[in-house]
């Protein structure tokens, strides 16, 4: 990895770099040092009309939506090496920008190239047609591009959100208007690089980082069809009042405060590394991380003194430092916020066994160290909000039925475990759970397949052929059965 990103100095629209609007520019902070290490311009609502508009006519004039599934799988398979060739500067730009330690850097872009993989395949499998008959007649169901699709992202996985979203946009037939995070941009500026390469048609694809302001004014414009938004419950909200006012198209992947129920039979000493990376990866940045972690009472005690001792041995440090495992929080606001909910969690009992605290050895970035509360109860608002850091509430329960119940008593709904010795058990335990996904005996956010939530952790599904369906229309072509 090396030790600089690049700055940028035109925006990618309608598959091509373009003058910004305005001459201002937005500096990128490395959460690890507090120092500037790019910057990009500052883009205005100018920059996305002219992105707008370019889909527009992409759509309603230009070949993309009118070819064949397999000629658009040809270009998207495409991306798969172009993104390759780019791996190590789009981890680079992970770890300068989002603070992430050099496993997960490596690990976003292989995620990315997965997604584009899988779209490839979905355009050559998926049926776009089918014939269907009934009583009285018969035709052919035909599924259409849903329109221009906006997509508004958050910074904790740039350019492999990026990916999820676009990816099946672009199978389904979508030109595609993008909107990154301003804290994290230059690893989605590297993405449309190789977007560039592959070779769309013009205006199919424009990518402009900015702020929450123009991701309403996109979620806003009467010219775009569906928005596609990753980000939190609240800002999630917004974006479903403003397409609700032209009954747009929305799908939305928000927040989490999932849970992982442990069963009285199985050992604990294998699951620890697990449960803690698990509900702190990325500085517990991510959206499905398992933040609850629910054990029988009896056996608490076991379950936190072992957990607080690995938490207590994870290094936290430089994101270049390939020893690392914890990282920095993006920014200094969102340091303080955690650092509210910790002292919230105290003030409301919950028992502080580890962390807490910024690390002593750490002068400079906006870290955070790795925190564990046990005796939380689910009432408490450290077990009921999700606090977005490296900090992991064990809640006991009494029964496997109570532990669903616990589980259940939330308003999000995304992902989930159950770990058990016997398989059948945990299975039993995991269909009862109110959740988008559930992992039995391990975990995963597996994005080949369905990934959403239930409540407010969203609306809609991304990856596999759910994800490809949300970019789509069904249409009925009709014939009347001869009398």
């Amino acid at each position: 990895m090396t030790n600089s990103i690049r700055s940028f100095d035109k925006f990618f629209i309608g598959g091509r770099w373009q003058t910004p609007a305005s001459t201002a520019r937005i500096p990128i902070i490395s959460p690890s040092t507090e120092a500037t290490v790019a910057s990009i311009p500052k883009a205005t609502e100018r920059d996305f009309d002219i992105a707008i508009t370019m889909a527009r006519e992409a759509f309603d004039f230009g070949p993309w939506p009118r070819m064949s599934p397999l000629e658009r799988a040809k270009v998207i398979s495409r991306v798969v090496p172009e993104i390759e060739r780019r791996a190590e500067e789009i981890g680079t730009a992970f770890m300068h920008e989002v603070g992430g330690p050099a496993y997960i850097a490596q690990f976003m872009a292989q995620q990315a190239r997965r997604m584009w993989e899988d779209a490839a395949r979905l355009c050559g499998a998926f049926k776009f047609e089918e014939k269907r008959s009934w009583d009285n007649g018969y035709g052919s169901l035909i599924f259409e591009p849903v329109g221009v699709v906006a997509t508004i992202l958050p910074w904790n996985g740039p350019v492999p959100t990026t990916s999820l979203k676009i990816a099946p946009a672009l199978a389904a037939g979508c030109p595609v208007v993008i909107k990154p995070a301003p804290e994290a941009p230059i690893g989605t500026m590297i993405l449309a690089e190789a977007l560039e390469s592959a070779g769309f048609p013009q205006g199919v694809i424009s990518l402009i980082p900015a702020g929450g302001e123009m991701g309403a004014y996109l979620a806003a414009s009467a010219q775009v069809d569906k928005v596609a938004f990753t980000g939190s419950t609240r800002a999630g909200r917004r974006v479903m009042a403003a397409c609700a006012e032209r009954i747009a198209r929305v799908t939305l992947e928000l927040g989490g405060k999932s849970a992982a129920i442990v069963a009285d039979d199985i050992d604990l000493d294998p699951l620890i590394p697990a449960l803690v990376n698990n509900g702190i990866l990325l500085s517990g940045q991510i959206c499905a991380a398992l933040t609850r972690v629910l054990i029988h009472r009896d056996r608490q005690a076991e379950l936190t003194t072992r957990m607080a001792r690995y938490m207590a041995s994870m290094k936290v440090g430089d994101p270049f430092d390939p020893e690392t495992q914890i990282g920095p929080l993006i920014t200094s606001a969102q340091r303080d916020r955690v650092e509210k909910y910790i002292a919230l969690g105290k003030e409301e009992g919950a028992r502080l066994l580890v962390g807490g605290g910024r690390p002593s050895h750490l002068t400079q970035g906006w870290y955070v160290e790795p925190t564990l509360f046990a005796d939380v109860n689910n009432k408490m608002q450290i077990a009921q909000q999700e606090i977005f850091g490296p900090v992991i509430c064990v809640i006991p329960f009494d029964d496997l039925d109570h532990a669903v119940d616990i589980a259940n008593d939330s308003a999000y709904g995304l992902s989930g475990a159950v770990y058990a010795k016997d398989d059948n058990t945990a299975e039993a335990v995991a269909r009862r759970i109110r959740t988008g996904q559930i992992s039995i005996n391990s975990w995963d956010m597996c994005v080949v397949q369905p990934f959403g939530g239930f409540k407010q952790s969203g609306l809609g599904r991304e990856g596999g052929v759910e994800g490809l369906r949300q970019y789509l229309e069904p249409k009925l072509l009709q014939f009347a059965k001869p009398a």
